[in-house]
């Protein structure tokens, strides 16, 4: 179980120390914007609440005071969840809003170091044993200083959470929304580390064992931090790891087009616009995959004679397989036959001189790749059942 608990918490520093150093890079660029600097604070508070409670597991004392690597780990953790809270409303409300609201989070963040440490010092916190502060050991001092540290910390999760469904709404920004979106998964999963936290330690108050369900807060909380340091770099690399995600769709689709694009191609060379290969690279993967699908559809066209609409088509689904997937078959069936029928010369007394692919859209490009990439997969698979 220790095992568990160290290699989580070593997750959740790493990715809170990897969200630091990587918006410290863009300090040139944005350390004069307000907000930019309070995400900096954040993910500092961060950081440095994992930083104290590696010192917290590795020593009871820290500066020669007992238990105070704890204490200062828990007054981090409600600085950072104040931050956070602020960070949000600097994304989400005008200037003046923002400010306001800060103002009001700041007091309340001072009131909460203020009362935890006031109740770390009644609870004789310094002249404890630091698995006190991990089980509350049913003394009721140490009981009341966790339970208003988890409050402090459950209180923040539940306000974004409400508010973040709402900004991200009103939010005119892609990556704005997905980080409100990201915020508020972490927000859910911290909640749920702090009602899992509550619980170990009153289930230990009462003398409970519940096991290896103590695990779930160590679980919950590596979840959380690794979520929540996503959402706070993700407007700044969201947009990479799109464009990233649409070049590899595009990429995927233009490979499962090829062994359509050749045959059509070998049956009809004029309706290549290029030679294959000529110029080609991965920077200009768009204006290829346009290409192809031109070419697919000017290639299907020269087809129209040989294509035997009276031929049955659709065998090669299986029973589960959509009614969309059916229709597929059925194109890929006919273009299969077309072909043969031009290289033999046979042309269909019913043949298809006019129409195109079962009434598709071909004014919606996305759409248009996506029908011809199940096509393409269906008359690969009917070659390889030959």
């Amino acid at each position: 179980m220790n095992t568990i608990k160290t290699l989580c918490f070593v997750i959740a520093a790493l990715s809170s120390y990897a969200a630091l150093v990587y918006r410290l890079f863009q300090i040139r660029r944005s350390r004069r914007e307000t907000a930019y600097r309070t995400l900096v604070i954040t993910l500092a508070l961060q950081s440095l609440t994992f930083t104290m409670g590696a010192v917290a597991m590795g020593s009871d004392r820290f500066l020669g005071v007992g238990n105070l690597a704890i204490l200062v780990m828990h007054l981090s953790a409600v600085a950072f969840c104040v931050s956070a809270q602020i960070i949000l409303l600097r994304w989400a409300t005008d200037a003046e809003e923002a400010e306001r609201k800060a103002r009001y989070w700041l007091i309340t963040g001072i009131g909460l170091t203020v009362l935890l440490t006031a109740l770390f010092l009644v609870a004789d916190g310094p002249g404890r044993p630091a698995s006190d502060f991990n089980t509350g050991s049913g003394q009721p001092a140490v009981l009341t200083y966790l339970l208003v540290f988890m409050v402090s910390q459950a209180v923040p999760c539940v306000t974004i959470l409400r508010q973040c469904g709402r900004y991200a709404r009103m939010a005119s920004k892609t990556s704005l929304r997905q980080a409100l979106r990201l915020l508020s998964v972490a927000a859910v999963i911290l909640f749920l580390y702090c009602a899992a936290r509550v619980v170990n330690v009153l289930t230990a108050a009462c003398g409970i064992d519940i096991g290896a369900w103590t695990l779930a807060a160590s679980v919950f909380s590596a979840l959380g931090i690794v979520t929540l340091s996503l959402s706070l770099t993700i407007s700044s690399w969201g947009a990479s790891v799109t464009k990233l995600l649409e070049w590899a769709r595009g990429y995927r689709s233009y490979r499962a087009l090829y062994p359509l694009w050749r045959d059509l191609y070998e049956s009809s060379p004029d309706i290549v616009l290029e030679p294959p290969g000529a110029g080609a690279s991965v920077s200009d993967l768009d204006y290829r995959l346009h290409r192809r699908v031109i070419e697919i559809r000017d290639g299907w066209r020269e087809l129209r004679p040989y294509i035997d609409r009276t031929a049955g088509g659709g065998d090669g689904a299986g029973p589960g397989d959509s009614e969309e997937t059916r229709q597929a078959f059925a194109e890929a069936a006919q273009i299969r036959q077309a072909l043969h029928a031009k290289r033999t010369g046979t042309v269909p007394a019913d043949n298809a001189d006019t129409g195109d692919f079962e009434d598709r859209d071909t004014g919606n490009f996305t759409a248009e790749v996506v029908w011809l990439t199940k096509v393409a997969s269906a008359y690969r698979r009917l070659g390889k059942a030959r």
